[in-house]
């Protein structure tokens, strides 16, 4: 596991190339074993293949541009109804979808939407919404953007982890 961890870089320039159904069934799968506060399960998934609606999808923040190229985008999306813990549970799935995209081979980047920075198209999640037909009740976190990557990118290496920003049982206790 913690060489797929290490392997999980953005990747933002994909090749024209689709994902595999048993591909995206196997990431999605991951995102719905991902926890949830009090098992609650509100999280929700829309699988985005279209060329047309990744365009638009696109234009919801000025990071969002790379997203027309990926060949498959996943909204992360929250039913509130009984839920109170939407960035948490949202956070989670999506990490689990970077990570099974990336021990499958594939290239993925996270997109913020909800509290995303404003597009001229105006606020990220009510225009995602409008986009995707999301009802009252949901909202988005992010897009993540999947494919196959242009070239790969350097993994994570060792000298990343930095042992003085490691507290033992009080802050600032080496």
């Amino acid at each position: 596991m913690l060489e797929t961890i290490r392997n999980r870089r953005s990747v933002r320039r994909f090749l024209p190339k689709a994902v595999e159904p048993e591909k995206i069934q196997d990431i999605l799968k991951a995102a719905f074993f991902a926890p949830t506060a009090k098992n609650l399960r509100p999280t929700e998934f829309i699988v985005i293949q279209d060329r047309e609606r990744a365009e638009k999808l696109a234009l919801a923040t000025p990071y969002a541009a790379f997203a027309k190229h990926a060949p498959l985008i996943i909204t992360v999306c929250y039913n509130t109804a009984n839920a109170r813990r939407f960035h948490e549970d949202c956070a989670m799935a999506a990490e689990n979808i970077y990570l099974a995209a990336t021990a499958l081979g594939l290239g993925c980047c996270y997109i913020q939407i909800g509290d995303g920075t404003e597009a001229q198209v105006g606020p990220p999640e009510a225009y995602v919404k409008k986009a995707l037909g999301i009802p009252l009740g949901y909202r988005v976190l992010c897009l993540m953007a999947i494919g196959y990557p242009e070239t790969m990118p350097e993994a994570h290496s060792d000298s990343e982890y930095d042992p003085s920003r490691v507290h033992h049982e009080r802050f600032g206790q080496p």
